[in-house]
């Protein structure tokens, strides 16, 4: 039996393929969790489910646009039915801006990162909540970002997408703390993933954001953004919700 409380439990770990997310999934595998990869890469989602089911453990795929309404219904009822219950959610997926300021964002731009970032982990929290509900438990974890603790971290489309989810998290862990769902986010500073960061026309956003990026530290690694998710999942942080966690190597601190 897992120390953790993860053992028997089933997650969703959503841009589960790479990254933060992949990390995330390996690791909930690992403290003896079944795991539903979602992601919008069908390939890497496989390949993270392969690696898990190589080790013995229990992954399902489900592949597609998680600000679909149906893709994001297809995650709930799979893991629902193949895995037999939703006990956890990582909502992890989401794209970067190109740091442009608020004067040079366009309304694709700005459209598709609340979109992505902010609807989609919306919708699919809307849609596992009465399943943790109906059973009197559940854990969602959010990773939000630096992002959402300061102004210096992104551009404008990011920044106001992860401050969203700071009001998110703290709504539905209030609407909920009685019920037994807790909710909680993480927010990583620099980290190596594969995140796409593109190179904006309109320079105003990244020659201000420049000026602050000394305060970045240490990147950190995508597990030690996963060995923090999966704390916050388990039962060793019970009594822990409504909270932002910074993993920053000390940047919110600056």
């Amino acid at each position: 039996m897992s120390e953790s409380g993860l053992s028997g439990e089933n997650a969703i770990v959503t841009g589960g393929g790479s990254g933060i997310g992949r990390a995330t999934a390996l690791r909930l595998a690992g403290e003896g969790a079944g795991v539903l990869v979602a992601d919008i890469d069908e390939e890497t989602a496989q390949s993270a489910a392969e690696e898990i089911r190589s080790y013995g453990g229990t992954a399902e795929v489900v592949a597609g646009d998680l600000s679909d309404q149906q893709v994001v219904d297809r995650v709930a009822a799979t893991a629902a039915e193949r895995l037999g219950s939703v006990d956890v959610l990582v909502n992890n997926a989401g794209i970067m801006d190109d740091m442009s300021a608020a004067a040079d964002v366009g309304d694709a731009v700005w459209e598709r990162l609340i979109r992505i970032n902010l609807t989609a982990p919306f919708l699919l929290t809307r849609a596992v909540l009465p399943h943790m509900l109906g059973r009197g438990r559940g854990s969602i974890v959010f990773t939000a970002s630096e992002a959402s603790l300061r102004g210096s971290a992104a551009g404008a489309a990011y920044t106001a997408a992860k401050h969203g989810i700071v009001g998110l998290v703290k709504s539905t862990a209030l609407m909920y703390r009685d019920q037994g769902v807790r909710v909680n986010a993480v927010a990583p500073g620099g980290t190596a993933t594969n995140i796409d960061i593109g190179t904006p026309q309109a320079p105003h956003g990244p020659t201000v954001l420049g000026d602050y990026g000394r305060n970045i530290g240490r990147i950190s690694r995508a597990d030690e953004v996963a060995a923090a998710i999966v704390f916050l999942a388990s039962d060793a942080a019970d009594a822990i919700s409504g909270t932002v966690l910074p993993v920053d190597n000390g940047w919110s601190a600056v």
